[in-house]
């Protein structure tokens, strides 16, 4: 680690502990674990210096989206599900309230005014921004031994989309073996068409709308869902470096391509450790034209089995990190408590989650 940017952090974490912590309790009374990781989490990713105000100076002057921003990220700590949960929290807890930065003398918005602002920060990408500046500050100068790439499931309170009807072609194409002398143009696989495309338009190309999913578990049955799918990139140590949340039936490879492309923009790894839903030569040839070296259990497709070396299946059994963060992201942090609707809310509702998490494992990792 960088001895420079390792002193900065040491340096942010000895204020935080002995500085600030011992104010709070003389203002507030004693704080318990979860409130202590509360104010830890906020000064880590000093979410209210991303915030814009959209105020013109014409009317009432609006709340302070900074303080509403920190609330979010103590509600994905402390695991409440609804707003209305929310603002009868920080009603009771005047240390809860105090340390989001709200006056203590003043009445808390409304619930209105805190959806508006969750509506505002969805559409502005406020977590994912954040998010990444803080991946950036603390890993950005950092070499990874690897990344394991996963897909969750994410249930949502939503209707799938109904699909739009393909009109059929004017010119049907002809099916069966072609005659002799006839030459027909090769058809190329979805990954193949991703291949060599901008990271932009890679992500405009995802399917977002919320439809219906279907996944096979550990045990073999099949599970299906109503929302969408999350895509999360994971280093060795444990700290989420991208995420993406596409449509519940996307297939898990296509998400591949863009998020490598995410993480490359962040951190610097070695190794790419995916499962065998990930298995194809177009994306193995993409992990290496990253400088990365591809480790992805090999589907059989009813032919033979290729097996990893030993020291690679010794590498590969780390890709049980990813399934970790999925787990704790849907039981600690918010994951599967989904109230709101549309692909940029629930998005939003995720990486607060998320946020929170990078956040407590940079800072076990000091501790």
């Amino acid at each position: 680690m960088n001895t420079t940017q390792r002193n900065g952090i040491m340096q942010r974490w000895n204020v935080i502990q002995h500085e600030l912590m011992p104010e709070l309790r003389d203002e507030v009374g004693a704080l318990t674990a979860k409130l202590a990781q509360v104010v830890h989490t906020l000064e880590w990713v000093r979410i209210e210096e991303f915030v814009s105000s959209s105020w013109g100076g014409y009317g009432r002057p609006e709340h302070d989206r900074g303080m509403l921003a920190n609330a979010f990220v103590a509600k994905a700590i402390l695991g409440i599900s609804t707003t209305a949960g929310l603002i009868e929290r920080l009603a009771m807890d005047r240390a809860l309230k105090r340390i989001c930065g709200f006056s203590m003398w003043r009445k808390l918005p409304s619930e209105a005014t805190f959806s508006r602002a969750f509506a505002e920060f969805a559409e502005a990408g406020l977590a994912e921004r954040t998010h990444a500046a803080l991946v950036k500050e603390t890993l950005g100068e950092q070499l990874i031994g690897h990344i394991s790439r996963d897909g969750t499931a994410i249930e949502s309170r939503e209707k799938p989309a109904k699909r739009a009807k393909v009109s059929e072609p004017a010119v049907t194409k002809k099916r069966g073996r072609p005659c002799k002398g006839e030459i027909r143009e090769a058809k190329l696989g979805k990954l193949e068409q991703q291949r060599g495309k901008p990271l932009a338009e890679l992500l405009e190309e995802l399917p977002r709308e919320c439809d219906r999913g279907s996944k096979c578990n550990a045990q073999g049955y099949k599970n299906s869902w109503n929302g969408y799918k999350l895509h999360i990139d994971t280093t060795d140590c444990g700290i989420p470096v991208s995420a993406l949340l596409s449509s519940a039936s996307m297939h898990d490879s296509l998400a591949a391509m863009p998020l490598s492309l995410m993480t490359a923009e962040r951190v610097t790894n070695c190794y790419d450790l995916m499962d065998a839903a990930y298995c194809s030569s177009v994306l193995r040839d993409h992990s290496r034209s990253l400088g990365h070296v591809p480790l992805i259990d090999h589907n059989p497709r009813k032919g033979e089995k290729i097996e990893f070396t030993p020291s690679e299946a010794q590498r590969y059994k780390e890709r049980s990190q990813a399934e970790r963060i999925n787990a704790r992201l849907k039981d600690d942090y918010g994951g599967r408590y989904v109230r709101v609707r549309g692909n940029a809310k629930v998005m939003s509702h995720l990486m607060f989650g998320m946020l929170a998490l990078t956040a407590e494992q940079l800072m076990r990792l000091l501790t």
